[in-house]
């Protein structure tokens, strides 16, 4: 397959020189925020039914609910409705035995709906999906759990609900086995999860049971490498740390955060094993790598460590998560320049919480998005926290 270069390019403008974007969310700051408090910094170490502790995944489902990996407390929290209050206490609980428990697994054997550090979240053929990473597995529910601690009905990654270790104890992969799988989301009814720690995206195209095989595989050539950057130097078809992946505009995108950039499929999810990417966003080649475009400040063109992607419709949303905001674009291609921002006052900006206190508007380290009918949910892992923010008009 032919890939083009990079077109030229406006060079990254030094700092003094200011690029501005567009507010990405509502000026009035966000509806509702979960798991914070203004003047109590240590809140989120004590796990209750309104606390998180670094959360990195959310899901907006499309049922009304809302689900949330509190990932520092080894559980997902869920409010069948989505809350409209601060600080909501959650009203169903999966992984601990209680609001107040917390530690892997519960401190006790793996079972069907015990947690070690989830991540993503996703609606899957209207029921729910989680990344369980650390266990390195995948656990689904066919319809969102109604009551706490309800087992998962499938698991990928493992052959049974026992069963934690990576690859399932082996040296290399296969098309059944997972390794810190990060993130999670749906095509239609097709299943993608980022083996992050196999540096692969897999794809199940008709799941139906525990343990299935993985139907194709992007971002390494077979089912069973998992070198990173498959061995090579970087390229368009290899990846270093995937860790989300969606459709926009009927382009398949999938984060690669360790390579800083959001690879692009124009003609939508790759159809043959180890397919390359055809356009670029963080990178002004597909032979590059370096945060920022291997610049100390950030720009219009550039991510340092983007770990989660969501989409109005129109834009692509992404959490460039080690500058510290979100970033956002209306056209793909090669290194093409973003026209929206939240969480810094211009594109040459980074710092956590702008290097100040968290305010109820700012973010630090942005982990997981879901956007839904105009509202995007934020997991701001770094301030232990959930916002739920409408776009701006």
């Amino acid at each position: 397959m032919k890939v083009s270069l990079a077109p030229s390019f406006e060079p990254i403008k030094a700092p003094g020189t200011v690029e501005f974007g567009a507010p990405m969310l509502a000026n009035d700051g966000p509806e509702v925020v979960l798991g914070w408090k203004a003047d109590d910094f240590a809140v989120a170490l004590q796990p209750s039914k309104s606390t998180l502790f670094g959360p990195r995944g959310v899901c907006l489902h499309s049922d009304g609910s809302l689900w949330v990996s509190d990932t520092g407390h080894h559980r997902l929290l869920g409010w069948p409705k989505a809350p409209t209050a601060d600080n909501q206490p959650a009203d169903i609980l999966i992984g601990q035995p209680n609001f107040e428990h917390e530690g892997r697994n519960a401190k006790a054997a793996p079972t069907a709906f015990s947690l070690n550090v989830p991540t993503g979240v996703a609606e899957w053929r209207g029921g729910l999906v989680v990344a369980d990473a650390w266990n390195h597995r995948v656990l689904i529910w066919r319809t969102p759990p109604k009551d706490h601690n309800q087992p998962a009905d499938i698991i990928l990654g493992q052959p049974d609900a026992d069963g934690v270790l990576a690859n399932r104890g082996g040296d290399a992969p296969t098309a059944t086995t997972l390794h810190w799988p990060y993130g999670v989301a749906s095509i239609g009814d097709k299943l993608i999860v980022c083996d992050t720690g196999n540096r692969r995206v897999l794809v199940w195209k008709d799941l139906v049971e525990t343990g299935q095989p993985a139907d194709a595989v992007i971002g390494q050539s077979d089912f069973t490498t998992r070198d990173e950057n498959a061995g090579e130097e970087v390229s368009a078809m290899s990846m270093r740390w995937p860790h989300a992946a969606l459709t926009w505009q009927g382009k398949f995108a999938v984060a690669d955060a360790g390579n800083n950039r959001v690879m692009l499929w124009s003609e939508g999810l790759p159809e043959v094993n180890g397919q390359p990417c055809d356009e670029l966003i963080g990178q002004s080649d597909f032979a590059a790598c370096d945060h920022n475009m291997a610049n100390y400040y950030p720009s219009s063109r550039a991510l340092n460590m983007p770990y989660a992607l969501a989409t109005d419709g129109n834009r692509l949303v992404v959490a460039d998560t080690a500058n510290s905001r979100l970033i956002g674009w209306t056209n793909g291609g090669i290194a093409p320049a973003a026209d929206r921002l939240a969480g810094q006052p211009d594109f040459a900006s980074k710092g956590d919480n702008g290097w100040g206190i968290a305010q109820r508007n700012s973010l630090c380290w942005p982990y997981g998005l879901s956007a839904l009918n105009g509202l995007v949910a934020i997991a701001d892992s770094g301030n232990n926290r959930v916002l739920l923010w409408k776009y701006a008009t």
